[in-house]
C-alpha cells in the first residue's frame, strides 16, 4: 500500500511537470497589449501602425510610437482576405511594413507533437511504476521464507566481549571452553574431542542471557547471527521450517560462528500439547531446528546458542545430549556483582563526588542488571529534570524506590484520619521488623503514596541469602500483619489498605505448606502438582494430588501459621508501644523516615547488637 501510494504521487509529480512544459510553448509575449479587431482597423486606417508580423492566427503588430500589440485572426483567413474583407486602402497596406513569420524549430515540433505523444508517456511512465511494484512484490515473496537473522560480522563495531559483562563469573568460566573451540578447534579434534553442538543459556528475565551470548562471539571474534524464537513461525504452513534451513545454511557458510536464539521457547515447547493436534507450524519449526543441529557436519565449527527463562516447558529432545550439550545457568547478581555491574554502566554518566555505588548495591538485592542499567537511566533522567550537571546520591535513591514501588504521589489529596491510619500502619510494620530478630533491618518509612501503594516501609538484608528458615518465613507474616494489626489495636477498626499484606502473608503461610513441607503436622511432602497450559496463555493450574480431607488440614495448617506470626506481632505492638506512638509522631511531622533517624527512635535492633 504504501508502494503504490508513493508511485502515484511520483507519477502525479510527473503529469504536473510536463504540463507546465507544454503549456510553456503556448505563452506568448506578456508585454504585448491584445486588441481586437476594430482598433487593429482603425489604426491601419490611421497610419499608426510600423509593422505587422504574421505568425498562424496571430499578428504581432508594432506601432509608430514603439509600443507592441497582438491582434487575433480567423483560422484559415490569409491576412490579404482580412484587408479586403475591410476594404482597405492599398496605398495605406504599402506603408505597413508585413513580415510572415513561418512555424518552424523545436517549439513547433513539440507544439504538434506533445499533444498526441503526452498521453502515452504518462500511461507508459504509470504502467513501469506498477510493473515495478509487482516485481518487488514477488521479490518478497520469494524471500519470505529465508531466514530473518541479524548478523554481528567479527569486525563489527558493536563488539562486545567478557570485559563488557559484570558478575556471572562461572558462567563466563563455562562459556570459555566454547572460545576455546571457536579460536583454537584444531587442537581438540586432534584429540578427538566433539565441538559442542549447542549452549543453553538459563536465567530470569533481565540477567544478561543475550549480553553474554554476543560476547562469547566477540571473545572469539566469530560471526554472530541473532534471531528471536518467535521470527520462524508465521501465518504461512512450512515457513518456519523453510527460515531454519536458510539460517543453518548461512551458518555453515560462515563457519567458524555462532547461531543464537533468543526466546527458544517460542518455539522448543513441548510437542503433542496443542488442542487441535500435533501437527502444527510451531512443532514442524521445532523439527527443523532438531534435524538440523543433528545433521551438523562433525567437524563443523557452528555453535548454536540459546537463551530462555522457561526451561521446564522446553521439549525433552532440545535437551538431550548432542543437541544443547551444555546448560549455563546466570542467577540474580549478589552484592559484589551488582556493584561491578553499576561500574559499567555509570561509565558515561557524570556522578557526584559522595555517590557510593556500593551502598546503591546494598539497597538492591535481588535486581538483575537490566534493573540496574534502568536504575541509573531513571537517576539520569531525574537529574535532568532538576536540571543538575551531574547525578547525586539523592537522585540514585529515588530512583531505587520509583523502580521498586512506582512514582510519588504527592498531589494526592487525602484527609487527615487517612493519613493518620497510614501513619500508625507503617509504624507498626517498621516496629515489628525491627524487634524480630530474623527479620531484614528497617530502612525507610514513608506515608507519601508511591506507584498503588498508600504507603510504604522499605527493609534491607544486610547480606545476600539463598536459603531461609521456617522461624524466618514465619516472623516475615508477622511483619506483614503488622500494619493490620496495629490499625485493630488503636482504632478498633480495620481499612482496605491492608489487603494485599493479608493476600501476601496468606501466600507465604500457603507456600510453607504446599512447596516447603514446613508444617509439623502435615510433614515434609509437598501438595499439588503446578501445570502450564501452554496453549491457553499463561495460566497456571494445580492438579490436586491430595484428598479433601487433606485440604481441609491444609487451611487448618495456613490459619494456624497466621495465629502464630499475629500473637508474635501483637505482642511486639504491646511491648513496645511507647516507641510506636514516636514513629508515628515523626511520621506525621515529616512524612518520611530515614534508617539513621528512625533507629534513634527505637534504638539499635537487636540481631545487630547480637551480631557484634
Amino acid at each position: 500500500m504504501k508502494n503504490l501510494v508513493k508511485n502515484f504521487i511520483i507519477f502525479f509529480a510527473v503529469f504536473l511537470l510536463v504540463a507546465v512544459l507544454f503549456s510553456s510553448f503556448g505563452v506568448g509575449d506578456k508585454d504585448a497589449e491584445r486588441v481586437g479587431m476594430e482598433k487593429f482597423i482603425n489604426q491601419i486606417e490611421n497610419e499608426e501602425i510600423q509593422s505587422i508580423a504574421v505568425e498562424g492566427t496571430e499578428l504581432s503588430i508594432i506601432l509608430k510610437d514603439g509600443s507592441e500589440e497582438v491582434v487575433k485572426k480567423e483560422t484559415g483567413e490569409t491576412l490579404s482576405e482580412l484587408f479586403k474583407n475591410y476594404s482597405i486602402e492599398k496605398e495605406k497596406i504599402i506603408k505597413i511594413n508585413i513580415e510572415v513569420k513561418e512555424n518552424e524549430g523545436l517549439d513547433y515540433w513539440l507544439a504538434a507533437i506533445l499533444p498526441f505523444l503526452l498521453p502515452f508517456l504518462l500511461i507508459g511512465v504509470f504502467i513501469y511504476f506498477m510493473l515495478r511494484s509487482v516485481q518487488g512484490a514477488n521479490s518478497r515473496a520469494m524471500m519470505f521464507g529465508q531466514s530473518q537473522a541479524k548478523e554481528f560480522t567479527k569486525d563489527s563495531k558493536d563488539r562486545i566481549t567478557f570485559k563488557d559483562v559484570a558478575g556471572v563469573k562461572e558462567a563466563k568460566e563455562e562459556l570459555k571452553e566454547v572460545v576455546e573451540f571457536l579460536r583454537h578447534s584444531k587442537k581438540f579434534l586432534e584429540l578427538g574431542a566433539k565441538i559442542p553442538r549447542g549452549v543453553l543459556l538459563l536465567g530470569t528475565p533481565g540477567t544478561g542471557k543475550t549480553l553474554l551470548a554476543r560476547a562469547v562471539a566477540g571473545e572469539a571474534k566469530v560471526p554472530f547471527f541473532h534471531i528471536s524464537g518467535s521470527e520462524f513461525v508465521e501465518m504461512f504452513v512450512g515457513v518456519g521450517a523453510s527460515r531454519v534451513r536458510d539460517l543453518f545454511k548461512k551458518a555453515k557458510k560462515n563457519a567458524p560462528c555462532i547461531v543464537f536464539i533468543d526466546e527458544i521457547d517460542a518455539v522448543g515447547r513441548k510437542r503433542g500439547a496443542g488442542l487441535g493436534g500435533s501437527h502444527d507450524e510451531r512443532e514442524q519449526t521445532l523439527n527443523q531446528i532438531l534435524v538440523e543441529m543433528d545433521g551438523f557436519d562433525p567437524n563443523a565449527n557452528v555453535i548454536v546458542m540459546a537463551a530462555t527463562n522457561r526451561p521446564d516447558v522446553l521439549d525433552q529432545a532440545l535437551l538431550r545430549p548432542g543437541r544443547f550439550d551444555r546448560q549455563v545457568i546466570l542467577d540474580n547478581p549478589d552484592i559484589a556483582d551488582r556493584e561491578a555491574i553499576l561500574k559499567i554502566h555509570v561509565l558515561k554518566k557524570p556522578l557526584a563526588k559522595d555517590v557510593s555505588l556500593r551502598r546503591i548495591a546494598e539497597r538492591t538485592p535481588g535486581f538483575s542488571g537490566a534493573d540496574l542499567a534502568n536504575l541509573l537511566n531513571e537517576a539520569a533522567i531525574l537529574a535532568a529534570r532538576q536540571n543538575k550537571k551531574i547525578i547525586e546520591m539523592a537522585d540514585l535513591i529515588e530512583a531505587i524506590e520509583k523502580v521498586m514501588l512506582g512514582p510519588e504521589r504527592k498531589s494526592r489529596v487525602i484527609t487527615k484520619n487517612e493519613r493518620k491510619i497510614t501513619a500508625y500502619h507503617e509504624a507498626g510494620h517498621a516496629i515489628v521488623a525491627h524487634f524480630l530478630p530474623h527479620t531484614d533491618p528497617v530502612h525507610k518509612i514513608s506515608i507519601i503514596a508511591r506507584g498503588r501503594a498508600g504507603g510504604y516501609t522499605i527493609k534491607l538484608p544486610t547480606e545476600d541469602r539463598h536459603m531461609h528458615t521456617k522461624t524466618e518465613y514465619i516472623e516475615e507474616i508477622a511483619v506483614l500483619l503488622a500494619g493490620f494489626l496495629t490499625e485493630k489495636k488503636i482504632f478498633n477498626e480495620v481499612t482496605t489498605g491492608a489487603t494485599s499484606d493479608l493476600r501476601g502473608a496468606t501466600s507465604l503461610a500457603r507456600r510453607l505448606i504446599t512447596d516447603f513441607g514446613m508444617s509439623e503436622a502435615l510433614g515434609p511432602r509437598t501438595f499439588g502438582q503446578k501445570e502450564d497450559l501452554i496453549f491457553l496463555g499463561r495460566e497456571i493450574t494445580e492438579q490436586r494430588d491430595y484428598s479433601e480431607k487433606m485440604a481441609e488440614q491444609i487451611d487448618k495448617e495456613i490459619f494456624d501459621f497466621i495465629e502464630r506470626a499475629s500473637k508474635m506481632a501483637n505482642n511486639i505492638i504491646d511491648n513496645e508501644k511507647d516507641k510506636l506512638e514516636l514513629v508515628v509522631s515523626e511520621l506525621l511531622k515529616k512524612e518520611t523516615v530515614e534508617k539513621e533517624a528512625f533507629e534513634k527512635l527505637v534504638g539499635i535492633k537487636p540481631a545487630a547488637e547480637k551480631d557484634e
